[in-house]
């Protein structure tokens, strides 16, 4: 899932800086800094990098660019929003690529497209599936945890996967075939895996620390309810 050095061409690599860096600075200008000074919320969110920078490691994979990881981010998306989701994962991506420099698999070339593919659109996607959630069905708590959580969190990364899918074949990188055959099948199964991670965190954390969902709103799911 993440891209490796020399997967793309200088001109997809470098093209995806500028739209990822006015999509940081929207996030750095219009997140909710004050979120973080309310009642250690602040240790939440760096415990959740630190957790998810655990899962971005653990990949697997049989060729470059080709690999299949957990990403956490609708989890992470409910807890704390759009801009401080597209922050900390951007942390969490920064340190994942810093350690495989380190060890000589992977570098800085494609991080932005990287970022793109892997923090940018599956925040954006959790956050649309939200307020569809929001807006079409009905108040209760099991549909904000089923839909927004666990199928949130499958569909999630099956586009993702077919994000990335789509950007090695249309780059040249790998056939259709190899893609179709090799590649894009795993996601079905990885759906699963994400969907019952963040499932099961949010779950967790909407019974015994309500207060560390953003978007979770117990007076809207709990408090009318008769």
């Amino acid at each position: 899932m993440n891209f490796p050095d020399g997967l793309f061409s200088n001109a997809w690599a470098f093209g995806a800086i500028l739209p990822y860096a006015l999509i940081l600075l929207w996030a750095v200008l219009s997140a909710p800094w004050r979120r973080l000074r309310d009642g250690g919320q602040v240790n939440v969110w760096m415990g959740a990098i630190v957790v998810l920078m655990v899962v971005w490691s653990l990949k697997a994979g049989v060729k470059p660019g080709l690999n299949l990881h957990m990403l956490g981010v609708t989890a992470f998306t409910l807890m704390f929003g759009r801009q401080l989701a597209l922050l900390g994962l951007s942390v969490v991506l920064a340190a994942v690529t810093f350690n495989a420099s380190l060890n000589g698999i992977d570098g800085w070339q494609p991080f932005a497209l990287n970022a793109l593919a892997l923090v940018v659109f599956p925040v954006f996607l959790t956050h649309a599936i939200l307020r569809g959630v929001e807006r079409f069905l009905p108040v209760h708590i099991f549909v904000y945890i089923f839909v927004a959580a666990f199928i949130g969190a499958a569909c999630t990364v099956v586009a993702t996967g077919a994000l990335t899918t789509w950007l090695l074949w249309l780059s040249g990188a790998y056939a259709a075939d190899v893609l179709l055959y090799e590649y894009l099948p795993f996601y079905a199964l990885l759906g699963f895996s994400e969907a019952w991670l963040n499932g099961a965190a949010i779950t967790l954390m909407v019974v015994y620390f309500p207060h560390w969902v953003g978007s979770f709103d117990d007076r809207r799911y709990l408090w009318q309810k008769k």
